[in-house]
């Protein structure tokens, strides 16, 4: 079974370096897990008046307000089925600051219908993000959010692009460090940059059944509209 990256980038994925490749090709199938433990050179957020934007997404594990350098970063990506049928991947991420550790979850499909990797944001999926994947000259992968909607309940509308926050990410494997690098950058179009990372991690793949998958790493409610 291809996973949802080789179905979404097609001929496109053989241009990735081998090793992204690798950290990318796997689904619920193969009953594998992969696990990234690294370091954040730099963690930051943007201009103070920011703030209270980055807390409000605290309580369901989105953004955080703090920033750092040097901060001990863990990444975990499961690939399970999930109760909508749907082959779903988890993107853990913790960042282990002195006073607390942060967390940045997300689940990620591919929707036929949108024509498109669907990232839910959070513990309750409650934000899905159109998510555009592109390969870069080195062989990583860059992904950027476009379209963005709020699902609550029966609660559902369009977030109009002046309130979305625009994520610009890239992963690509460095040859002479030996390890993998990510940058990421979200911006507002009013507010301007909003917080990003960047770092490196060594990668070590778990074998388990779907079933093994830690509760922390499954999203608390599924939500069907993509």
């Amino acid at each position: 079974m291809l996973s949802i990256y080789q179905q979404q980038l097609g001929a496109d994925f053989q241009k990735l370096h081998p090793r992204i490749q690798e950290r990318l090709a796997f689904s619920s199938r193969d009953h594998r897990a992969f696990v990234g433990e690294g370091t954040m050179e730099r963690v930051w957020q943007g201009p103070f008046f920011t703030r209270p934007f980055l807390r409000l997404g605290l309580a369901r594990q989105i953004t955080f307000p703090e920033a750092g350098a040097n901060v001990p970063f863990r990444i975990e990506n499961y690939a399970y089925i999930d109760p909508l049928g749907r082959e779903t991947v988890t993107w853990i991420r913790r960042f282990a600051f002195p006073e607390n550790t942060r967390c940045f979850d997300a689940t990620m499909i591919r929707s036929a219908a949108r024509g498109c990797i669907v990232d839910y944001l959070g513990t309750h999926q409650h934000i899905a993000v159109d998510i555009d994947l592109a390969v870069t000259a080195r062989g990583g992968l860059r992904l950027r959010s476009g379209a963005q909607r709020f699902r609550e309940g029966r609660v559902a509308f369009g977030l109009p692009r002046l309130l979305a926050a625009l994520a610009d990410v890239e992963e690509w494997y460095d040859d002479e460090a030996a390890c993998y690098r990510i940058r990421v950058e979200v911006r507002n179009p009013v507010l301007g940059r909003l917080f990003g990372y960047s770092g490196s991690f060594q990668a070590t793949w778990q074998h388990l059944v779907p079933d093994q998958i830690p509760a922390y790493a499954l999203p608390l409610r599924h939500e069907s509209r993509e």
